[in-house]
């Protein structure tokens, strides 16, 4: 195995470290993983839900808010329609649930058994003829262009939330939420399904709480520049900004009517901070006879922010977090939009409430593979806290019965854990029980709920190995046809449920991306999975004329196809992937180091810097350490039916840590063993048994010290 630690500059370190107030040990990961933009670095080491975006900036967003705001004036009967995984299904829970408790006549609706992926043109006349009038689709939607037609028919209208990659020609609907539309200005694509819905919830929350919803608002703020001023206006709505203008004037030169002022501030309510101050210099540029109505609001965020109280912006841009932050120079009118943001969001205590349903937004990201960048992580940080803290109903009774209430779990416990467990619902044909689970009143039938769920797991498990044994053969014999760059598996004792399982499984252990499908009487249903940074899509897209349906994201995707086509789709994906490159080594035997800590580094102090990069996953993947001559105190075996992990105890000199090393009991003695000194490549976690908690080494490669490939160079961090 070949250890890599990339070399960076000491200066950048310094620098990052001086600018946004972290140790240099942290700055030192941030510039190996590429960390080094202050829009990236922030959500690394800030929790708070402020920096969460305005979902107000989602396309598409005020149209669907205002359609639910009116289905609730008049008593109109709404659908939710979600999808039958985690994401979809936590999605479907938290959308029904929030809109249940403002009052809507509210159901739900999920693909059962073998009914297909998405809205249905069933589901869509169903909901008609029982005098529905709105649909609201949760991680689903964004192809379903016949079904949005037929639900036009019926006089049905629909919003559309949904987090997949669009296709050329879009459904005529209310409205398309997707961070992922060619026109979206959304800053930031991958959320989840759940996490949209989770937006589209904060959304309606600001519509029914806050009388600035749909108003349109301008700050205004003045500021001198030589013998001239320079009057800065942003415009808002909903908190969202929608325009800006910059005018330089001369005072005395220039009338306020020659500008642009007028035309841009008409119809708006304009706020400034320091108002008296701010029509004094106006007067000042214009003359005393202008006069503009604006709204003081440093009285008022004074109130609820003390720290600005008394404070010119310019003071307060120096104190201010999110500045710091800013790839850009701020002006005072920036600092004011952010302190008004704030305001506004602390005062309706629009953040702080919705802990529920960022329990399941953060299931619905882990569940789903986000990427943990940019408020992703501040989501799962926070839904995980809350979810440490208090779990809701229906996830605690899960959490009691995989043993995982009452410790501080992670977000990998939660990914191996918890989100297939609820996946497992869906993957056995009875997804409707896991969305039954997290909306039902009663304890008693919760905790039934939770033991079917758990069974349902259990099997589903054991369906996994059994079929297992039948693809590993297929996948391996299909690489020759493939030039080495595809796995394909495809069977009629393949159950459809377990087909995204199993290719990736096969596409983590043959490092290449693998396709599963089950083979019906007349339809093949299919899952593909990536390795290796490849976009399976740009595949599937080069033979999407087999196809009834497909979708997907960059990396996971699937398709259904007349079992007639299956041979010929065969042979034109083989070609087809011969062609595809991929990126790394297809052996997957390189390392890389995040920093290499001397031996009086390693003590419990170390989790600290472990935690400020939770959550792991997607994108994140956990820290990676190097340590150079540590002690091998004692070696033991672990296994259940052989001897094939090693476990020991290694001497730091101040400290000793108990180690894992899995598959490893073959290199004791071979390559290492008691007394010899080592340098190793490790992550750290915590072990908990019986209510204890013990920190451990989890060893990815060890080499007696002196050994040669243990990189050197680079300095200690």
């Amino acid at each position: 195995m070949k250890w890599e630690k990339k070399d960076i500059p000491p200066d950048l370190v310094k620098e990052i470290s001086a600018k946004y107030g972290c140790d240099l040990l942290t700055a030192s990961i941030l510039i190996r993983r590429g960390l080094v933009s202050g829009e990236d670095i922030r959500y690394f080491l800030e929790d708070n839900e402020r920096h969460l975006r305005n979902p107000f900036d989602l396309p598409g967003m005020e149209d669907a808010v205002d359609r639910i705001v009116a289905a609730k004036e008049e008593g109109e009967k709404i659908l939710i329609f979600g999808d039958r995984d985690v994401d979809g299904i936590t999605g479907t829970a938290l959308l029904s649930g929030c809109l249940g408790n403002m009052g809507f006549d509210v159901s739900w609706r999920i693909p059962t058994g073998d009914e297909p992926y998405g809205l249905s043109v069933k589901a869509v006349e169903e909901f008609a003829a029982a005098y529905g009038t709105l649909i609201i689709t949760v991680d689903n939607g964004v192809s379903c262009v016949r079904e949005v037609r037929r639900a036009g028919e019926l006089s049905v209208d629909v919003i559309i939330t949904d987090h997949h990659n669009p296709p050329e020609t879009l459904p005529d609907a209310i409205a398309i939420v997707d961070p992922k539309l060619r026109d979206s200005r959304y800053p930031f694509r991958d959320l989840s399904g759940c996490a949209v819905a989770y937006k589209l919830v904060s959304a309606l929350r600001f519509a029914f709480e806050n009388e600035l919803y749909g108003q349109n608002v301008s700050l205004l703020n003045t500021r001198p520049l030589n013998d001239s001023w320079i009057i800065e206006i942003i415009k808002l709505r909903n908190l969202a900004e929608t325009d800006r203008l910059e005018e330089t004037v001369n005072p005395g030169m220039v009338r306020i009517s020659d500008t642009r002022l007028p035309a841009f501030l008409q119809g708006q309510h304009i706020l400034a901070w320091d108002a008296p101050l701010q029509r004094r210099i106006l007067s000042k540029i214009f003359g005393a006879g202008v006069e503009i109505s604006m709204l003081d609001m440093a009285p008022e965020i004074g109130k609820e922010i003390p720290q600005t109280m008394g404070k010119s912006l310019l003071r307060i841009k120096e104190l201010s977090r999110i500045a710091k932050y800013s790839d850009r120079e701020l002006t005072e009118l920036d600092v004011f939009k952010n302190l008004f943001t704030s305001f506004i969001r602390k005062r309706e205590k629009t953040a702080g409430e919705n802990g529920e349903e960022m329990q399941l937004a953060a299931l619905g990201t882990i569940a789903d593979i986000m990427p943990l960048r940019d408020e992703n992580r501040i989501i799962v940080r926070g839904g995980l806290a809350s979810l440490r803290e208090k779990p809701r109903s229906g996830l605690s009774e899960l959490l009691f019965r995989l043993d995982l209430a009452g410790r501080p779990f992670d977000s990998q416990d939660i990914s191996w854990k918890l989100c297939p467990a609820i996946n497992a619902a869906g993957r056995m044909g009875n997804p409707e029980k896991a969305v039954s689970i997290l909306l039902e009143k009663d304890p008693r039938r919760r905790d039934a709920l939770a033991g079917e769920i758990i069974a349902m797991n259990e099997e589903r498990k054991k369906l996994v190995e059994s079929t297992w044994e039948i693809t590993w053969p297929m996948a391996e014999k299909s690489l020759e046809e493939t030039g080495g760059n595809l796995v394909v598996a495809c069977g009629e004792n393949i159950y459809r449920g377990i087909t995204g399982l199993l290719a990736q499984r096969l596409a983590r252990y043959f490092h290449v991306p693998a396709m599963v499908v089950a083979a019906g009487k007349d339809t093949c249903t299919g899952s593909l999975r990536s390795a290796r940074d490849y976009d399976i899509r740009s595949l599937l897209e080069q033979c999407e004329d087999f196809f009834i349906d497909w979708g997907g994201h960059t990396f996971a995707a699937g398709f259904s196809m007349e079992r007639s086509k299956w041979d010929s789709f065969v042979e034109q994906i083989s070609v087809k992937a011969r062609a595809i490159e991929l990126a790394g080594d297809s052996d997957g035997e390189t390392v890389t180091i995040d920093a290499e800590l001397p031996g009086n580094y390693l003590t419990p102090d170390i989790f600290s810097l472990v935690d400020r990069f939770e959550p792991y996953g997607e994108q994140n993947r956990p820290l990676t350490f190097l340590t150079r001559s540590l002690l091998v105190r004692d070696i033991g075996f672990m296994g259940r039916e052989e001897a094939k992990h090693v476990k020991m105890t290694l001497d730091t000199g101040k400290h000793k840590w108990p180690a894992v090393y899995w598959e490893a009991a073959g290199k004791v003695e071979r390559e290492f063993g008691r007394d010899d000194t080592v340098d190793l490549v490790f992550n750290l976690s915590r072990d908990w048994f019986k209510g204890i908690e013990t920190p451990r080494i989890t060893v990815t490669d060890l080499k007696k010290s002196g050994a040669p490939e243990a990189p050197r160079g680079g300095g200690e961090a």
